[in-house]
C-alpha cells in the first residue's frame, strides 16, 4: 500500500480592498485579478466589508474589503 503524505496547510492573511462600478463581484474579481499579479498560491477569501459611494441619488461605484489566505512557500 503506497505512503500518502499528508501536509499541515499555514496560510497568511492578506487585506486587499477592490472597487467597481459595476457590483460587488466586479468588485471583488478586481482584487483578486490584480493581487494574482504579485501573490503566489492565493487559496481562499473572505468578505469583511462591502460599502459604496453614491452619487447623484444612486450608486456610483462599490468597495469591498477581502481578506485573503494564500500558502507560505517552504
Amino acid at each position: 500500500m503506497p505512503t500518502i503524505e499528508m501536509k499541515d496547510h499555514v496560510y497568511k492573511i492578506l487585506e486587499l480592498v477592490g472597487s467597481s462600478e459595476k457590483s460587488i463581484e466586479d468588485a471583488i474579481q478586481n482584487a483578486i485579478s490584480r493581487a494574482s499579479k504579485t501573490v503566489r498560491d492565493m487559496k481562499w477569501f473572505e468578505v469583511v466589508q462591502t460599502r459604496g459611494h453614491i452619487e447623484g441619488g444612486s450608486v456610483g461605484h462599490y468597495q469591498v474589503t477581502l481578506r485573503v489566505g494564500f500558502t507560505l512557500e517552504s
